[in-house]
């Protein structure tokens, strides 16, 4: 399904075959659909769906076996797309402190270090991590770490931000604050947002769009409207029209 809306991104007929001994393992199979500017959209689907592998293509981690992905900053001899990519781990470097995990991909760029070290401070206040800019990483709770972890994939401005499960580790107390603080955090910064979960009730918190897919190879068997008002707060998901959504996207998965 592709959106009428001036769309930040277009994913066309997109399939993924990886090689195997006898014959390749078809990850996604003619995948299409779209992501308009500034838009939070969510993907569920049963394991090996190819949801993580639909991420890893859109950052560039892997190449299609067909198909293309375009960008809106693509045309016209604009820039390559900025991404930011959010992983299931957090991956920090343990012998760097919490300001200088986050720095890193500026510093990578060349960026000046003052300008760097003031994005990166702004970012800190953003994900409310004040006070701990100095901490080492095994300091951190894993909440704490996934908050790093979303500051450094927003301190280059992205124009695309992946987030694959990112709280997907954390205890089910855990994840749920982390979900309204990324909703609060999205609604601040407003990206163009990618995210993979299992959970019906984090995507229909968050998003604006959820794509369901089928089983593999991976195609969009449901694109669902969240039509719940912004902004959003916890208390949405005990609503009848919350209920209504999540049970016909477990209809769709199941």
């Amino acid at each position: 399904m592709i959106s009428p809306i001036s769309p930040a991104l277009q994913v066309r007929n997109l399939t993924m075959i990886f090689p195997a001994e006898r014959e390749g393992l078809v990850a996604l199979q003619d995948l299409s659909f779209s992501l308009a500017a500034q838009e939070f959209v969510c993907v569920l689907g049963p394991s090996g769906s190819g949801k993580t592998t639909l991420l890893r293509l859109l950052a560039g981690l892997l190449h299609p076996t067909s198909g293309e992905v375009v960008f809106s900053t693509n045309g016209n001899g604009q820039r390559a797309p900025r991404i930011g990519f959010v992983f299931q781990q957090a991956n920090m470097m343990p012998w760097r402190t919490v300001l200088e995990n986050i720095t890193l991909p500026l510093e990578l760029q060349g960026t000046p270090k003052e300008e760097a070290i003031q994005k990166a401070e702004e970012l800190v206040a953003l994900v409310g991590l004040q006070g701990f800019e100095h901490n080492w990483p095994r300091d951190l709770s894993g909440g704490m770490a996934q908050r790093v972890a979303l500051a450094r994939a927003l301190i280059h401005d992205p124009d695309l931000l992946l987030l694959d499960e990112p709280f997907g580790s954390l205890d089910a107390l855990t994840r749920d604050q982390m979900g309204a603080e990324l909703l609060r955090i999205w609604q601040a910064r407003r990206k163009t947002v990618l995210m993979v979960t299992h959970s019906i009730s984090e995507a229909l918190l968050l998003s604006d769009r959820v794509l369901v897919f089928t089983p593999r190879p991976g195609r969009v068997r449901l694109d669902l409207k969240v039509d719940l008002p912004r902004p959003r707060q916890e208390e949405i998901r005990y609503t009848s029209r919350f209920t209504e959504l999540s049970r016909r996207l477990r209809r769709s998965i199941g």
